[in-house]
Formats: C-alpha cells, structure tokens, sequence
C-alpha cells in the first residue's frame, strides 16, 4: 500500500519547472502561478542559482511555511543554496542571523514603527507630501510621479527618523541599486557600491556618536555605547539596512499603486476622488494587487523534515515562496484578479508573515494614505500623461519598479 504523502510527493516531484517563468519587470503575474495554485501549490523548481527548490503558491502554506521555525533563512546564509538572487544571503544581515539575534536586533527597533509611534508621525508624513505636491503644480505638468512624489516621500520620512541628511541619498539610492540588482550589475560593482555605503556610515555613525540628537540613529548609538546591547557591526547593519528597506519598496508601492488606479480609463482613482474614505481599504487592497517582488524572496532550509500541503519537505531542502501569488488564491479572496477598492475582508500577506514579517508595515501604510490622500484631494484631474503599455520599467531587479511615471492633471 503506498502512503499517501509519499504519493503527493512523487506527483509533485514529476515535472521539475525552470523559475522564474518568464520577464516580468511590470505589474503582470505570471499565469503559471495560477495553474500551480490549482494543480500543484508545492512544486518542484530549478532556480537560477543553486539547483532544485520547493516553490510554494497557496496563501495557506505560504503563512505556514513563514512562521515555521524549522524553515529557517538563518540555514541559507552564507550558502551555495537554491535561491533567485544571484548573492547568497549574509549571515551578518539580519534576515540571515541566527533567531535569536535577529529577534533581538527586531526588539532595539520595533518601537520606532508601533503604530502609535507612526500615528505620531503622521502629521508629519501629510506636510512632507502636500510640500511635495505644492512643487509638483507649481512646476506645472506633465511631471514623472516617481521622482517628484514616490522616491522622495518615503526617503525623507526614513532620513528624518534616523537623522539622515536627504542630500546624501544619492549615497544610500546609488547601494540600493546595487543591492536590488539581479543581473544589472556586475558582482564588482555590487561590492564596490556596498564599500562606499560601509564607509558612509561609518562616517556618519561617528560624527552622529560625536554630536547626539533626538533621532532613531543617536538612541541606536546610545543603545551600542552604553547598553551594549547591540555590536558597531550590528549599529551599522541596522542604520543601513533601514535606509535602504524604509524608502525602495514604499517608493516602487506607491508609483504601482497610482498606475492601477490612473489606468482603465480612471474609473478607479475617480471612485476615490468621490469617496476619500476608501483610502485605507483601498491601500489594503493595493497592497495585496500590486506584485513587489519580480520573483521569489530569499530561500529558507529545512532544518528537519517538515510537511507542507501534503508534501515532505526534506532536512535540507530548499523552499522559496510567493508573496503574490499567495494574494491572489482563489480560496481565500473573491475576485483575486480584479482591484475592489472596498473589499471588507483582505487578509493579504503583502509585508510578509511570521518572524520576519516587515518592521516598516505601519510606516509604509501611513505614507502610502497620506499620498493617495494629498492626490486625490489636490489633483482630482489627476491622469497618466503616456499609455501605461508604455512605461518603462526597471530591468534586471529583484523589485519591481517604474523607471519614471508620466502625468499631469
């Protein structure tokens, strides 16, 4: 008699798939996401770089598999793993430490993005926007929404927690290039980008060490000098690492979710124009529709043998996942491929779930209200200025991201 989970694991180990499926750089899904979802949600992949991995589709066994501790990214650090990135993940970044450590660095930081710290900010967030949009009009249109609104909102909302000078982004945007790269840079350029940052801050560090203030990176240091809660290595990881994750994919969110509202004729901006007080759901549904990653995140091992919809995952395998196809299960969202701005019920997993789920949440949905907001508030005539089959998008990126976004109003 043949067990049935080794019957489920024969059948999906049949076919082995090439991944990613194919270039997607723009806001498209990959139908193959679909028909795995259907008929196999655990399937066997051949990555870019490493060999085989488990590729998991369904929002169930995505939640799962991320607040399994025996699938563990620790486990893959620093190793020849199955994996999208071209670069193994680092055990000294803080996806990659060990649990513990990675726990710990989480609690030093956490209470800068509460809720109630990000409702504080709030305000703050609103000004910096209508400032932005009060250059845009006065400049007059068309204008590109990626560099006058999408980019630099979220940069100086980061730069001013941590006490960052906004002159200095081209240092800190010139090593998120770098780091996003999938093949548009060449290793050496990878590495030379992330020498230049390192120097950076440290740089920084000290003269911040030097002349204190009220800010995120000042109350980091104190907690490095005189808690010794945290090592200069760990201080200079976390200071970098929020640069880069508290403005990339806020700025890349944001100008994907103006262009879903702006194509398809407007209706959907409209509705918002007319009923501002969809903003929030509207950004929740967003957040699930519009697809960040171009492909998988980073890759976990299993530590021990682990079973996932029917499937054993052996000690030692490799799992990868999709965000975005686990926003657009069919089980678990009506409609998954059409936008509801006011859909009641979105348990989208957008900013990940599980130990690792995103710090920067609480922050990225107040600047991402704030900003559809201020448009449909200012710019009710608000309209793309090209065709969205138009746009240029980013090649080469392990994000997805418009080069530029057109508009006037």
């Amino acid at each position: 008699m043949t067990c049935p989970h080794a019957a489920a694991t024969a059948a999906t180990t049949a076919t082995v798939r090439t991944y990613p499926f194919g270039d997607h750089a723009d806001l498209r899904l990959d139908p193959h996401y679909a028909d795995l979802r259907a008929t196999t949600p655990v399937a066997r992949v051949r990555m870019p770089y490493g060999g085989e991995a488990w590729l998991l589709t369904r929002h169930a066994d995505v939640k799962k598999a991320s607040a399994d501790p025996r699938l563990s990214m620790h486990a893959a650090a620093d190793q020849d793993v199955p994996r999208a990135a071209p670069r193994a993940l680092d055990s000294v970044g803080l996806m990659g430490m060990p649990p513990e450590s990675h726990a710990r660095l989480r609690r030093l930081v956490s209470r800068a993005f509460t809720a109630r710290r990000v409702a504080a900010l709030r305000p703050r967030i609103a000004e910096i926007t209508h400032h932005l949009i009060d250059d845009l009009v006065a400049d007059g249109g068309p204008a590109d929404l990626v560099s006058r609104l999408a980019l630099p909102l979220p940069t100086a909302v980061i730069c001013e927690m941590l006490g960052i000078p906004r002159t200095d982004q081209h240092i800190f945007r010139a090593f998120t290039e770098a780091l996003m790269s999938a093949s548009r840079f060449t290793e050496e350029q990878v590495a030379q980008a992330a020498e230049e940052y390192a120097d950076y801050l440290r740089g920084y560090v000290a003269q911040r060490r030097a002349h204190p203030e009220d800010d995120l990176l000042s109350a980091l240091i104190e907690a490095r000098d005189e808690d010794g809660r945290l090592s200069e290595n760990e201080l200079l990881m976390l200071t970098g690492g929020m640069l880069v994750g508290g403005h990339e994919t806020t700025a890349n969110q944001l100008a994907g979710q103006v262009l879903v509202l702006l194509d398809d004729d407007r209706r959907r901006y409209e509705r918002l124009v007319a009923r501002p007080e969809l903003v929030p759901a509207a950004v929740e549904e967003l957040l699930r529709y519009v697809p960040l990653w171009a492909s998988v995140g980073p890759s976990r091992v299993a530590t021990e043998d682990v079973e996932i919809g029917g499937v054993t995952i052996r000690a030692g395998e490799a799992v990868v996942y999709s965000l975005a196809s686990a926003n657009r299960d069919e089980t678990v969202f009506d409609a998954p491929d059409d936008v509801v701005l006011d859909r009641d019920t979105n348990p989208h997993i957008a900013f990940g779930q599980g130990p690792h789920f995103c710090l920067g949440a609480p922050l990225a949905r107040a600047e991402l209200q704030c900003a559809l907001e201020a448009l449909t508030t200012r710019l009710p005539g608000l309209r793309l200025a090209r065709p969205a089959a138009e746009l240029d998008w980013h090649r080469g990126m392990l994000v997805r991201g418009l080069v530029e976004l057109p508009v006037t109003w």
